[in-house]
C-alpha cells in the first residue's frame, strides 16, 4: 500500500531545496521514487550497483531474422568477460560490476568469476514450429532468476541493471509483445540492422509463431513458454526476486523491458522498484514502457542492449541522489522563497 503521508513528507523536503519547485524535473522524480523504497526522506545511496546480462539463443534466428550468425552470443560472451564490450566500459565508468548469466547458449563455457551458469537448455527452439519450451523449462528459467536475485541480496548489492545478449532476441521481444495484445504495426522494427526482406522475415516468423501456438495473452507463463526464451524467463524472475525484497531495478531495451512486462504480469507491484534506464530507439521499447507506466531517464537514440543505457542512467540516479541529500534546503541556506505552489516536481 502506498505510504501518502511519508511520500508528502519526501516532496515536502525536495520543494524545499534551494531551487524553483519542479525545476530539476526528473532528478526529482528519481529521488522522491528512491526515497520511497527506502522509506526515508533522504534517499541512502547506492553505492555497490551490479549489471547482470542474461545471454541466450534463440531458435527463431533459423528464420534469418538477424543480421548475425547466432554464434556471435557465445563470442560477445567471451567480450564481456574479457572486459571489452560497451557495457564493460560504461560499467567501468560509473563503478559498477557485470556478472555474466549464461541462460541458454548454445555452447559450453570454462569456469570464470564473473560468469553464472543457469543454463535451462542450449538454445530455444524455432517458435515458428511450435513451442519454444516446455512449461517445466519456463518454470524453471524463472526459479533461475529468483535465484541469482538471491545471491546478489546476499551480496549486498544496492542496485541492478538487467541486460541482455542473443541474436534472435528483439525477434522474441516482438513475439511476445504481440502475444500481450498490442498490435504488430506498434512494435515491429530492425534491432541489428537488417533490410526491408529482413524486417518482413521477421514479420512473418512472428505471425507464424502466435497463429501456431496461440498463447494467452492473460498468462504471463503461456506466453513465455510459447514465444519467450530462457534468457527472457530467468531475466523476468530476476527482477520479481529483486523487487519483492525492495532493491531498486533498471531496465534498459527493448528485449528486458519484454522481460519485465512478464515479471509485471505476475506482480503489477513491482514497478514501484523497477526503473528505465533509457529510451530505446527500437520502436516497440516506447509502447512496452508505457504499458509499464515508466518514464525513461535517458533518450540517446541507443539501440545496443547488453544493459547500456541501464548503466549510463546509474550516474543520473546517482546525481539525483545526491541533490536530494547535499543541497541546502531554504532555511539552512538563508535564501528567501518564493510563492509557488508546491507540487509534485
Amino acid at each position: 500500500m502506498r505510504n501518502v503521508e511519508l511520500e508528502k513528507r519526501i516532496w515536502d523536503h525536495i520543494d524545499n531545496l534551494t531551487k524553483p519547485i519542479g525545476s530539476l524535473g526528473e532528478l526529482e522524480r528519481i529521488a522522491a521514487k528512491i526515497a520511497l523504497i527506502h522509506s526515508s526522506v533522504k534517499p541512502r545511496y547506492l553505492d555497490k550497483k551490479r549489471v547482470y546480462v542474461f545471454a541466450g539463443d534463440h531458435g527463431v534466428v533459423e528464420e534469418g531474422v538477424s543480421a548475425y550468425p547466432k554464434e556471435v552470443t557465445r563470442e560477445m560472451v567471451y567480450n564481456f568477460l574479457r572486459g571489452g564490450a560497451a557495457i564493460n566500459v560504461f560499467a567501468r565508468h560509473v563503478g559498477a560490476e557485470v556478472f555474466v548469466v549464461d541462460a541458454g547458449v548454445d555452447a559450453e563455457f570454462e569456469p570464470h568469476p564473473k560468469l553464472i551458469i543457469r543454463k535451462v537448455g542450449k538454445g530455444t527452439r524455432n517458435f515458428t514450429k511450435g513451442p519454444a519450451m516446455t512449461s517445466e523449462q519456463a518454470e524453471l528459467s524463472l526459479e533461475y532468476g529468483r535465484q541469482i536475485a538471491s545471491t546478489c541480496l546476499k551480496e549486498g548489492v544496492d542496485i541492478a541493471v538487467v541486460g541482455d545478449m542473443g541474436i534472435g532476441n528483439t525477434t522474441t521481444a516482438t513475439a511476445i509483445a504481440v502475444a500481450m495484445g498490442i498490435p504488430m504495426e506498434d512494435v515491429l522494427d530492425i534491432g541489428t540492422v537488417i533490410d526491408s526482406a529482413g524486417l518482413e522475415k521477421k514479420r512473418r516468423a512472428v505471425l507464424r509463431a502466435i497463429k501456431l501456438n496461440k498463447p494467452d495473452p492473460n498468462d504471463p507463463m503461456d506466453i513465455l513458454t510459447k514465444v519467450g526464451s530462457y534468457c527472457f524467463g530467468e531475466m523476468a524472475g530476476f527482477i520479481l526476486g529483486m523487487t519483492r525484497e525492495g532493491k531498486p531495478v533498471v531496465i534498459d531495451g527493448f528485449p528486458t523491458t519484454a522481460a519485465a512486462c512478464i515479471a509485471h504480469m505476475i506482480d503489477p507491484d513491482l514497478s514501484d522498484y523497477l526503473f528505465a534506464g533509457h529510451r530505446s530507439a527500437v520502436k516497440g521499447h516506447a509502447v512496452l514502457l508505457e504499458r509499464l507506466e515508466l518514464r525513461p531517464i535517458l533518450n540517446l537514440d541507443m539501440r545496443l542492449g547488453e544493459g547500456t543505457g541501464g548503466v549510463l542512467a546509474l550516474s543520473i540516479i546517482d546525481a539525483a541522489l545526491k541533490m536530494a541529500n547535499e543541497m541546502a534546503t531554504f532555511q539552512s541556506a538563508g535564501v528567501s522563497k518564493g510563492n509557488e505552489i508546491p507540487g509534485e516536481g
